[in-house]
């Protein structure tokens, strides 16, 4: 069977946004500190240096939306580039966290003298829309014990830190924000992180989660 040019193109070489931003004054949020809001909108595109940031969105109904959670070294706030008046996406502090934030005309002027500034920050909205063409994939093919064990996954990749034993430790999450983020109620995830725990695919407490990947991998093929 012939392979398309496509699956044999090589990976390209990711750019480093840092390599190109100049260092900003760095702003400090406490815990549950709203960074922007529908309110007062974001004009700026922000960098975590330390802590971790909740982006969120408030539906019609006035639920909250989880859209992601960023972490050290990651951005944040690209609608800034759209400059809508109304926007009903929020960032906030999940706990005390350090930032830095360059004003999207800033970068526009950064980009001028240093093109391949560019080319890094199209690499990362490109990849943050393939995570949430995932997503759209998920909510509609997955029930939500399916979703929610994919989307424990996917945080224990990009938020934890692997154990020895084969296991990934992560912060604690709130059962609320794990709901918010799945799409259904906390009494659901409640039930469905009860049920992992007894299966044995985790562990979790005030403390932390630790996740054991290979089970739930395993549980994943079995509950296609």
């Amino acid at each position: 069977m012939a392979t398309s040019p496509t699956a044999l193109a090589p990976q390209r070489a990711l750019e480093d946004p840092l390599a190109h931003l100049p260092c900003s004054s760095i702003m400090e949020y406490r815990r549950g500190q709203t960074i922007y809001s529908q309110d007062q909108p974001s004009t700026a595109i922000y960098l975590v240096i330390s802590g971790k940031v909740k982006v969120s969105r408030l539906a019609s109904d006035g639920r909250q939306v989880v859209v992601d959670i960023y972490q050290a070294d990651e951005f944040f706030g690209e609608s800034a580039f759209l400059g809508l008046a109304h926007r009903a996406e929020q960032a906030t502090a999940l706990d005390h966290s350090k930032l830095m934030a360059w004003t999207t005309t800033e970068i526009e002027d950064i980009i001028m003298k240093r093109p391949r500034l560019a080319v890094a920050l199209v690499q990362i909205f490109v990849q943050r829309s393939i995570d949430f063409a995932a997503r759209i994939e998920s909510f509609s093919a997955d029930n939500i014990a399916q979703r929610l064990a994919r989307s424990l996954i996917r945080f224990s990749e990009r938020l934890g830190s692997r154990n020895e034993n084969g296991s990934t430790r992560m912060a604690p999450f709130t059962h609320e924000l794990l709901s918010q983020y799945v799409g259904t109620s906390r009494e659901i995830v409640t039930h469905y992180m009860n049920q992992f725990r007894k299966e044995g695919h985790l562990e979790y407490s005030r403390k932390g989660i630790v996740l054991y990947r290979a089970s739930f991998e395993d549980w994943l093929r079995q509950n296609p």
